[in-house]
């Protein structure tokens, strides 16, 4: 049975599904809407039997992002076995281990737990700053393009964005955004790099550039950011540990919800006064959290078994890439494929609209643009999944296309 939650005395209840629930259904419509017929876009399917209906509907192949996975069935098993406490008070000791295995991989004094790498971000950007500061970011960053205005919102801070390539600028660009010193001008307090870039497709800053930047904002007297809720993967592609990157930063995010597979949490980490003045903050932001360790559990374990594995998922998004550069009216740089992140341009057919009837067919993806789209290989989506993806792909641009 579903549950029901009673929106006012006296109103209607609606359903609360789901996400199996949800595809259940969906599966369900496609066998009653195609019965008795073969559908066109029949490909990696499996059986789906209920009172009244057996009939083979295909799966769903989620790139839409890293974050829409499911915890495995090991990660769920260690969630119902935390142990934990109240975190508010200090007394969750899973939140504790988390907090501390990642400072460790980090090479940080500390770290602390949040509920998502918005909110380790903003708390970085706050705890860095005061009202009316200036901080340095990319045009296309996520602190910037992506967090509702946060910024300005929760820290009463100006952003100064440079126009990087695929998300990554130079010292130079840094030194030609400093403001003299004058009373008319907001004072620069932080420079934020987000490695990988998200709207870069995935893109890795070299480390070498990142130490450029670093000298650049020391010289200055300026804090330094990294936005790292992709340095798992940056890490991995490269094989540069993650504290190489970190070492050249005052705070790092990291995200344990996106390729590590976790359902929820990031972390931001830094010198141990900085994470005490973040705590501060994470209280005041409203992320405070009781027996977190339920949650800590699942990141800790993707943590700990997941960075590995993301290989994996860049494998599948270069296979992805190719075959997809291969379909008429798609425009593909192969070169660009560096992590999991696969970006690509039609040159024939309307983002929206593919995005819609891939969608249909059984491959969901986002539209960054009204000719662009986005996909995100990830821990739930196989090499099988890839060539049915493609195979797909190329049947709905040519229904789209003849």
């Amino acid at each position: 049975m579903f549950a029901y939650t009673r929106l006012k005395p006296g109103a209607n209840v609606i359903p609360n599904f789901s996400r199996q629930a949800t595809e259940t259904r969906r599966r369900l419509r496609w066998a009653t809407r195609n019965r008795g017929r073969r559908n066109d876009f029949e490909v990696h399917s499996g059986p789906v039997k209920t009172n009244t209906v057996e009939a083979t509907a295909p799966r769903t192949i989620d790139l839409r992002s890293d974050t829409v996975t499911l915890p495995t069935p090991a990660m769920r098993k260690a969630m119902a076995d935390a142990e934990v406490g109240d975190d508010v008070f200090g007394e969750d000791l899973t939140v504790k281990l988390l907090e501390q295995r990642t400072a460790e991989i980090l090479g940080k004094e500390a770290a602390l737990f949040v509920p998502s790498g918005t909110m380790a971000n903003q708390l970085a950007v706050r705890s860095h700053t005061e009202p009316g500061d200036e901080v340095v970011v990319e045009a296309s960053a996520h602190i910037y393009y992506y967090e509702a205005g946060a910024p300005a919102a929760l820290s009463g801070v100006l952003c100064r964005c440079l126009a990087g390539r695929r998300g990554i600028f130079t010292a130079a660009d840094v030194e030609a955004a400093l403001r003299p010193p004058d009373a008319h001008f907001a004072p620069t307090r932080l420079v934020c790099v987000e490695n990988t870039h998200n709207r870069g497709g995935g893109s890795i800053w070299p480390l070498e550039r990142i130490a450029e930047v670093a000298a650049v904002a020391r010289q200055h007297h300026l804090r330094m950011h990294l936005d790292g809720a992709r340095l798992w993967n940056a890490a991995v592609a490269t094989g540069i540990p993650e504290r190489d990157y970190a070492t050249h930063f005052d705070s790092v995010n990291v995200c344990f919800s996106k390729g590590l597979g976790a359902p929820v949490g990031s972390a931001l980490a830094g010198g141990r006064e900085f994470i005490e003045r973040a705590h501060r903050f994470r209280k005041q932001f409203g992320g405070g959290m009781r027996q977190a360790g339920i949650i800590a559990a699942g990141a800790l374990h993707a943590l700990e078994h997941h960075r590995a594995r993301l290989s994996e998922d860049h494998a599948n998004a270069r296979a992805l890439a190719q075959g997809l550069a291969q379909l008429p009216g798609v425009e593909l740089d192969l070169k660009t494929v560096e992590t999991n992140i696969v970006l690509f341009r039609l040159t024939a057919v309307p983002a929206r609209r593919l995005v819609e009837m891939l969608s249909e067919a059984g491959v969901r993806v986002l539209n960054t643009g009204p000719d662009t789209i986005r996909a995100v290989t990830n821990l739930n989506v196989t090499s099988k999944d890839i060539a049915a993806a493609v195979e797909i792909f190329g049947r709905v641009l040519k229904r789209m296309n003849p």
